[in-house]
């Protein structure tokens, strides 16, 4: 990376925490039922813990209903206490070797809770963008040292990369924005 940093290197990693925090608000509950809410269950399988994805199939037959169907039935009861001790606040029924899990109405307590969690995805993301900042800002620092750049180049360079990471960071407080007001809606 001769000549200051690697802008692109920088965005990739950048868009990364971008990615990572869309994946994790997209694992919020906000009163819709969506597959994408047992992505953090892990069942124990096989002697290892595997995501629920690997042993059974997850859908949304209806707006406010999950779906679990699991490929092998001795699994069926593993599935079910996974999904039950991941403190989700779901109760599979158990129906042969399906779960269906009826979401239940968000309280308000659980509302504040889902949007605090959401504020610390939040926090983890810009965190993220941050190290990618620093890591960038270094590595001008090393290169206006080792003669690389000039210091001209150096503020140039370093304006960019804190005006890439205000850019991400404003992208990350527009997402949490906008899932704050999805799990509020009544």
């Amino acid at each position: 990376m001769t000549g200051g940093a690697d802008f692109k290197d920088l965005n990739r990693r950048m868009e990364g925490a971008v990615s990572a925090f869309k994946t994790d608000l997209a694992s919020l509950r906000t009163g819709r039922a969506s597959s994408n809410l047992l992505d953090a269950v892990n069942v124990q399988a096989y002697g290892s813990a595997m995501p629920i994805n690997q042993v059974a199939t997850v859908s949304v037959p209806e707006p406010r209903m999950i779906a679990v169907s699991v490929w092998d039935r001795a699994l069926v009861s593993h599935v079910d206490r996974a999904i039950r001790e991941a403190n989700l606040g779901f109760n599979p029924i158990v129906d042969g070797s399906t779960l269906r899990i009826p979401l239940p109405e968000l309280n308000e307590q659980r509302r504040k809770e889902l949007v605090k969690l959401a504020h610390g995805y939040a926090e983890n993301a810009k965190v993220a963008a941050r190290h990618v900042r620093r890591d960038g800002m270094e590595h001008l620092k090393k290169a206006e040292k080792d003669g690389e750049i000039g210091q001209d180049d150096h503020r140039v360079q370093s304006e960019r990369v804190q005006k890439i990471t205000d850019e991400t960071i404003a992208i990350i407080d527009s997402l949490l924005a906008a899932k704050e007001q999805e799990i509020m809606q009544v």
